[in-house]
């Protein structure tokens, strides 16, 4: 135990999940001064699926109160809408796929999180994010297959100079075990899927509640032939096989789609050149080493790996500025990417920064 930790002043975001809850249980272990923070993002029910805020904030706080630590909470729903809902909605709008996890890392977490704590009096902040940061520097988690760098790439240098990421060190059946050595009343929870802040709602149904019911429209194959229809473009995404509901012979994906005709594109031939890629252009690219100019950074052609979704396997490319824009040129090809995306740029284990596919 390092016997200056307790001088430290940390702030936890809770989320009422299991691995926040281990984070705070580790860095009171390790003798930090610890305060339990739940951020209150979102707490609008949606029709006959309830938001579990309030679940998720008592759990948080019988995770405080049974680690002995200060509880309180922070409401960020007026800037959350503003900053994470709000663009999520008009990238759908516009035919891209964004991602909503991003943005409220860039935005929420790591930014009026960061400056509510340290308002409050605390010297740094940790979360329950499998990542790891040192100098600085965001590093690749030592957990493969949970490793959380591609959602956190837009976080800045400054932030990560006062953040803590304890699970970076661990895996996840690690981070269980524990959970359970701790006696979290959280071990067994079981973590939430669908929409990052609405719980277990699909995006869909979000989609319908916040922008109503969308105009059908075709569904144009490879050969430039309507095969079917559409109950709104903005559902579909490049790559997708579920949900076209046309029926018979080979399965379709969706290679694109045009908003203004309100055509979805699709192709029965997994080789389609509009499936694959071997170059992607990035915009409202950071760089999280070079602030606060990070966008002309760094000004020469460099090797890299990249990763143009979560888990997607690392790729070799070769960065190349391109005016405000840079380019990837890929060493393979990638399937399915996807405009509103992003494509995350590492250097072995360091984070570099990253860009929005267009």
């Amino acid at each position: 135990m390092n016997v200056v930790n307790n001088k430290i002043k940390v702030f936890v975001g809770l989320s009422g999940g299991g691995d926040s809850s281990v984070t705070a249980a580790l860095l009171k272990e390790q003798g930090y001064d610890v305060t339990g923070v739940y951020m209150k993002n979102w707490s609008q029910d949606l029709p006959g699926m309830p938001c579990p805020w309030k679940d998720d904030y008592q759990d948080a706080k019988r995770v405080a109160v049974q680690l002995g630590i200060p509880f309180k909470m922070y409401d960020f729903q007026k800037e959350y809408r503003q900053f994470v809902v709000d663009y999520m909605l008009a990238e759908y709008q516009a035919g891209h796929t964004p991602n909503p996890d991003i943005m409220c890392n860039q935005e929420v977490k790591f930014k009026l999180f960061l400056q509510a704590c340290l308002h409050d009096g605390a010297d740094m902040i940790a979360t329950g994010h499998y990542a790891r940061v040192k100098d600085g520097k965001l590093l690749r988690a030592k957990d493969d297959n949970k490793d959380q760098t591609y959602f956190l790439y837009r976080v800045t240098e400054d932030a990560l100079q006062k953040t803590l990421f304890p699970l970076g060190e661990y895996t996840k059946p690690e981070v269980r075990k524990l959970a359970e050595k701790f006696g979290l009343v959280t071990a067994r929870k079981k973590e939430s899927m669908g929409i990052c802040f609405v719980g277990k709602v699909g995006i869909r149904d979000f989609l319908i509640h916040e922008l109503g019911p969308q105009k059908p429209g075709d569904i144009v194959n490879q050969y430039g032939a309507n095969i079917g229809r559409h109950d709104g473009a903005i559902f579909y995404t490049i790559g997708q096989r579920h949900g076209l509901d046309v029926g018979g012979g080979m399965p379709y994906y969706v290679t694109g789609k045009d908003m203004a005709k309100n055509e979805v594109y699709v192709t029965t031939n997994l080789d389609d050149e509009n499936l694959w890629a071997t170059s992607i252009t990035l915009t409202n690219v950071h760089w999280i080493n070079d602030q606060p100019n990070n966008t002309d950074a760094p000004e020469k052609d460099i090797a890299v790996q990249v990763r143009t979704r979560h888990r997607a396997p690392l790729v070799q490319a070769k960065l190349i500025k391109n005016g405000k824009q840079w380019v990837v040129q890929l060493a393979d090809e990638v399937r399915a990417s996807t405009p509103g995306q992003s494509c995350v740029i590492y250097s072995d284990h360091d984070v570099l920064g990253g860009g929005v596919i267009i």
